[in-house]
């Protein structure tokens, strides 16, 4: 595939499970932008993160999108303080369990070893394992939907004050700014 990954998908969230949840963007405009078109975007997704499989199917994307909109569901809910439905921590927890990754050391960096038969399944299982860590661990209480424009993408904050409000300075946080400059 010729494209640039960067320039088809927002790679800048230091959690992996919010980051894939990213692959749709402007979720509150009312009109989203779904990036996984097809398995081969699909298969760049995972690549660039570390996940690399060779070959993407049609079931694996529908299982991707579908574990996908679950975290950024349970997410959501999260971060309103409330309890999310019991058929999205299903497709989690199922998701989690079917993955046979293994953590491995390669060149000094950690790394997820897929096996060859399942591989996409052993992705799909690290990032439910992730979301995991991060909606149910100590930090699930700073769980965040960005305020940007159109955005609520899920996020971490991670600031002192736990004060933070956009998912991304360079991005959501620039167009707030931006735009009250303009306003001016």
């Amino acid at each position: 595939m010729t494209e640039d990954v960067r320039r088809v998908f927002r790679m800048d969230n230091e959690v992996l499970a919010f980051r894939f949840t990213a692959t749709v963007s402007d979720r509150a405009s009312g009109t989203p932008t779904e990036r996984l078109t097809d398995t081969a975007r699909l298969k760049m997704w995972l690549g660039a993160t570390g996940l690399d499989v060779a070959d993407v199917s049609p079931a694996d994307l529908k299982d991707a999108v579908e574990l996908r909109e679950a975290i950024h569901r349970i997410g959501s809910v999260i971060a309103a303080g409330k309890q999310p439905e019991s058929r999205d921590v299903r497709t989690l927890n199922t998701s989690a369990a079917a993955g046979r990754a293994k953590a491995a050391l390669e060149h000094g960096h950690a790394a997820w070893q897929l096996s060859e038969t399942t591989p996409v399944r052993d992705a799909l299982g690290v990032l439910a394992t992730d979301a995991i860590r991060t909606l149910g661990g100590p930090d699930r209480g700073r769980v965040k939907n960005c305020e940007g424009p159109g955005c609520a993408g899920l996020f971490l904050d991670t600031s002192r004050g736990a004060n933070r409000r956009w998912c991304s300075m360079n991005t959501c946080g620039n167009k707030v700014k931006k735009s009250r400059i303009t306003a001016r």
